[in-house]
């Protein structure tokens, strides 16, 4: 059984648009990046922490965790406090080349060579990874801010957009996944997973 560790409603759709069968079970730790942590580390160690926390509860299944933060000139933008914070980020992207990095761990009992970490007596395997991709925003104006944020979308988003909603109007260019800039790089989870036979 693959649980997801959790309750985004991108990650699920994207799960199931890639034909992969799961339930949920959402993990609830601390989000703060550490200091001086770059934002890769910051991702995976996040996703790890996820993963970890339900397959504490759940040591039977295979479970995946994930991470998506957004970075521009060199700053971590998570989800968005409130309103103002969300239009702060916003305005921080509004004409500029960012990146949104997505950590990615499966963690179980699954035997398998191709895992990072060999098992140990009662401990589990682990894999982790991340996907990069590059993302270009046209300008946005504060009048075209305040209404995005008013809609409530930017809310629960790293980075205070959806790429898949009404910020892919102000979305120049991406290089790399898109999946990866909803919320999870299915080409990437699809890979891990059948590492742990579960695909």
């Amino acid at each position: 059984m693959l649980v997801l560790a959790s309750a985004s409603p991108r990650r699920q759709e994207l799960l199931r648009n890639a034909g992969i069968s799961f339930v949920v079970e959402a993990a609830d730790i601390d989000e703060t990046p550490l200091e001086g942590e770059s934002a890769g580390v910051c991702a995976e160690r996040l996703a790890r922490e996820k993963a970890l926390a339900v397959w504490r509860k759940r040591p039977q299944d295979v479970v995946l965790g994930a991470d998506t933060v957004v970075v521009v000139d060199g700053r971590i933008l998570g989800k968005p406090a409130d309103g103002e914070d969300a239009a702060r980020m916003l305005r921080m992207l509004s004409g500029r080349v960012h990146e949104v990095i997505t950590g990615v761990c499966v963690v179980g009992a699954v035997k398998s060579p191709l895992l990072a970490e060999p098992a140990r007596s009662g401990a589990p395997q682990i894999r982790v990874g991340s996907e990069t991709t590059q993302v270009t925003m046209s300008e946005i104006s504060d009048d075209e801010i305040r209404e995005y944020v008013a809609t409530g979308e930017p809310m629960d988003k790293a980075g205070a957009y959806a790429i898949q909603g009404g910020a892919s109007r102000w979305i120049l260019r991406i290089e790399g996944d898109y999946s990866n800039v909803v919320g999870l790089p299915v080409e990437l989870v699809r890979r891990m997973l059948k590492e742990v036979k579960q695909v």
